[in-house]
């Protein structure tokens, strides 16, 4: 008997650094249980260079990268998500769409490495920590026992992912 795969959607406001960058990691890390997708509520219509750069540095193939809006994703032939994490504040407070199937959501804030501002090295290190914050909270997620854990308690790990590696303002 096969796995079920889950289908995981990310969404950010721009769609350019931090739901690509978690859409990137998804694929990479979920195993073959997970297919990831991201999505903008404004995309900004091309992804960050810093993003690609980044994850061509760590042998991503980024030609799945593209900036798009979440209304892809609240079609009727659209695929049935399972999963919809909001990666930046400002589309957590945002009204989205309804998701068929009614997925499991959750907020795992990053700040917004293409906000970032100083020097190369510092702009640099805003892209890795959004990098790593992610990675570290879908490795958590992806280790989670989807098929033997209730929908209550789940709901309260994603919860409690999101509030992992979290940076004081």
């Amino acid at each position: 008997m096969s796995e079920q795969i889950y289908n995981v959607l990310f969404l950010c406001t721009g769609n350019s650094a931090r739901s690509i960058l978690a859409e990137a990691i998804m694929n990479r890390i979920g195993n073959g249980r997970f297919k990831a997708y991201s999505a903008g509520s404004a995309p900004k219509g091309e992804v960050h260079p810093r993003t690609l750069s980044l994850l061509q540095r760590i042998n991503i193939d980024t030609g799945f990268a593209r900036s798009k809006s979440w209304d892809e994703f609240a079609t009727p032939d659209a695929p049935k998500m399972d999963f919809v994490f909001t990666v930046c504040d400002n589309a957590a407070g945002e009204t989205c769409p309804l998701w068929p199937g009614q997925p499991m959501t959750a907020h795992w804030g990053v700040s917004d490495p293409a906000e970032a501002t100083g020097t190369e090295p510092e702009i640099a290190l805003a892209f890795s920590e959004a990098y790593r914050m992610l990675y570290s909270r879908i490795s958590i997620f992806t280790a989670l026992p989807l098929v033997s854990i209730d929908r209550l308690s789940l709901q309260t790990k994603l919860d409690e992912i999101g509030k992992n590696n979290e940076k004081a303002d």
